[in-house]
């Protein structure tokens, strides 16, 4: 997976969202096509908490039965984005701050590991490719474009996991699911955010080239747990 020049922000973001899926097959069913649809959209905050999930429209729109609807709306179900009702329409599920709280308290441990193996396992090389990542977050804070910054943000994310080569430990951050997602974007698309996120990276990369083991988990560690304090100090949604 690479930084510049890779796919159109769609493709991108229809193959980070995979890493962030447990056990979630059929990539290609319309079930799967309909789940995708609606998990951005709740990602990405165009669906915002409340909102209710029309099945006969989805039916319509992807020109289907009510079936493949039902299997969609139970996985994002799964992954805690709707909520599904007795008797009454799907809807698009609250952001609750103590769950918020949690989920950024286990990344900010598991980045802070992840950055200590970088610097143990990682070579130059592999190092240097996270500056490609850092250069499209650049680009992106400087546009003010939050969703192709956020899926850059993801990607970098999953190419540093990867570099920790630790199967186990990029298990557990990935066991978090689209909450997970969802949490992260709502942080990035705060006033102010993109600018400290990047200025963040930039120095998490650098701890990084300079084997420095403490700061660039120090830094992860820091960079987590700002975008928690960002969405606390806004309330939530």
């Amino acid at each position: 997976m690479t930084a510049v020049g890779s796919p159109d922000l769609p493709d991108l973001r229809r193959e980070l969202l995979f890493t962030a899926l447990r056990g979630v097959e059929g990539g290609s069913s319309l079930a799967f096509s309909i789940f995708q649809e609606v998990a951005v959209g709740i990602v990405e905050g165009r669906l915002p908490p409340g909102h209710e999930v029309n099945s006969a429209e989805l039916a319509r729109r992807f020109c289907t039965s009510r079936t493949p609807v039902r299997e969609a709306l139970l996985l994002l179900e799964r992954e805690s984005l709707v909520i599904i009702p007795p008797r009454r329409r799907p809807y698009v599920s609250p952001v609750d701050m103590t769950q918020v709280r949690e989920i950024y308290e286990i990344r900010s441990s598991l980045y802070a590991l992840v950055s200590e193996l970088v610097v143990a396992r990682a070579s130059d090389e592999e190092i240097h490719g996270l500056r490609r990542w850092q250069a499209s977050l650049a680009a992106d804070a400087k546009a003010g474009d939050v969703d192709a910054y956020f899926w850059h943000n993801v990607g970098f994310r999953n190419a540093e996991v990867g570099l920790s080569k630790n199967g186990e430990l990029q298990r557990r951050l990935s066991s978090l699911g689209l909450q997970m997602h969802r949490f992260r974007h709502l942080s990035l698309s705060l006033p102010g955010r993109l600018l400290h996120s990047v200025a963040d990276h930039e120095r998490l990369v650098n701890a990084y080239a300079d084997r420095d083991a403490g700061l660039a988990a120090a830094v992860s560690r820091s960079l987590v747990m700002r975008g928690y304090r960002a969405i606390e100090r806004a309330g939530g949604v």
